[in-house]
C-alpha cells in the first residue's frame, strides 16, 4: 500500500508538471501561437526569469519558471496579476456576475479604476478585455480606456482550473508597476530575459503602441537596445521579438537574428491577419 501511495504520487507529479497554463487575457502581439518555435530559441538552461513587457504572459505561463520577476507599465494590467496572485476566488466570483451586453458594458468602461477595490479592478480590466472590439486594450493620451463594445453574444471570462494553476505559479513572481528598465537593477549572470516591446512600425496601419498614455517611441525602442547591451554585459541570456525592419536590423546588427513567421490576430482587417515575418534577436546561439 506504501509503494502504490509512492506510484501514484509520482505519477501526480509527473503529469502535474506537464499541465500547460494558457494565458488569462488578450493581447495585441501575445506570443502565444509562436511557443513552439520559441521553444527551440530559449536558452536550455537559466537562473531567474525576467519579462519586463509582460502582457499576456504567454511565455512566462509556458516556461512556468521557479522564480520570476515580472514588470510591466500598464497599471490595470499589473493589478490584475496581483489579484490573480492573491484573490483568484474573490476575482472569478465577482466577473461572473457581469453579463454581456453593450449598456453594462459602456457602464463598466466609465468606471474610474483608482476608486475600486483592488478585486473590483481587476474585475474591470478582465471583463474590458474580453468584451471590447477585437480584445484590444488602448488607452487615450489621458490613460482612459476607450475601446468600443464587441458585440459578442458568449464570453467566456476565465477557466477555472487555468486561472487557479496561473494564481499559484505567480506566487513565485516578484510582480512590478514599472518601466522596462527597472529589469536592469534585478537581472544577474545567468538569467534569462526576454523582451517584448511594442514592435517598431513597419507601415502606419502597423503603428500601434497605445497600451498606456505614453505611447512607445522611437526614442523608447533606443533604450530597449541599450537595456540589451547592458544585460549582455551582466552576462545575462537575453531574447527580443520585434518587427522586421530596416532600422532594427541595423540596431542589433552585432547579435543573432532569427526570422519567425507570425499572425496577426487583432487586425481590424482580414488582410491584416496573414502571416508576417518578424525578427528573435539573441546575445546566444
Amino acid at each position: 500500500m506504501v509503494i502504490w501511495r509512492i506510484l501514484k504520487l509520482m505519477l501526480f507529479t509527473e503529469l502535474t508538471t506537464e499541465i500547460s497554463i494558457k494565458p488569462l487575457i488578450k493581447w495585441a502581439g501575445g506570443k502565444r501561437n509562436l511557443l513552439k518555435i520559441y521553444k527551440k530559441l530559449f536558452p536550455k538552461k537559466f537562473n531567474r526569469y525576467h519579462e519586463p513587457f509582460l502582457g499576456s504572459g504567454a511565455v512566462f505561463f509556458f516556461l512556468r519558471p521557479k522564480k520570476a520577476v515580472l514588470i510591466d507599465k500598464n497599471e490595470e494590467l499589473i493589478n490584475f496579476y496581483e489579484v490573480v496572485r492573491d484573490h483568484p476566488l474573490e476575482l472569478m466570483e465577482l466577473v461572473s456576475t457581469y453579463k454581456v451586453d453593450k449598456d453594462f458594458y459602456y457602464q463598466i468602461r466609465e468606471l474610474d479604476p483608482k476608486k475600486l477595490s483592488k478585486i473590483e479592478r481587476a474585475a474591470r480590466f478582465l471583463y474590458l478585455n474580453k468584451t471590447a472590439y477585437n480584445g484590444l486594450w488602448r488607452v487615450n493620451s489621458k490613460g482612459k480606456f476607450n475601446v468600443p463594445f464587441g458585440r459578442y453574444k458568449k464570453v467566456k471570462f476565465f477557466d477555472r482550473e487555468n486561472l487557479l494553476r496561473a494564481s499559484e505559479l505567480l506566487k513565485n513572481a516578484v510582480i512590478l508597476h514599472s518601466d522596462f528598465e527597472e529589469v536592469t537593477k534585478y537581472a544577474q549572470k545567468g538569467d534569462f530575459v526576454y523582451l517584448d516591446p511594442p514592435y517598431y512600425p513597419i507601415s502606419e496601419t502597423s503603428n500601434f503602441r497605445n497600451y498606456t498614455s505614453k505611447g512607445f517611441s522611437k526614442e523608447d525602442h533606443l533604450r530597449v537596445y541599450k537595456v540589451f547591451r547592458t544585460l549582455t554585459e551582466k552576462g545575462c541570456y537575453v531574447m527580443l521579438s520585434n518587427s522586421n525592419s530596416p532600422f532594427i536590423r541595423e540596431l542589433f546588427k552585432d547579435f543573432v537574428i532569427t526570422e519567425v513567421f507570425a499572425n496577426r490576430f487583432i487586425n481590424s482587417k482580414a488582410e491584416g491577419r496573414k502571416p508576417i515575418i518578424e525578427l528573435v534577436i539573441r546575445n546566444y546561439e
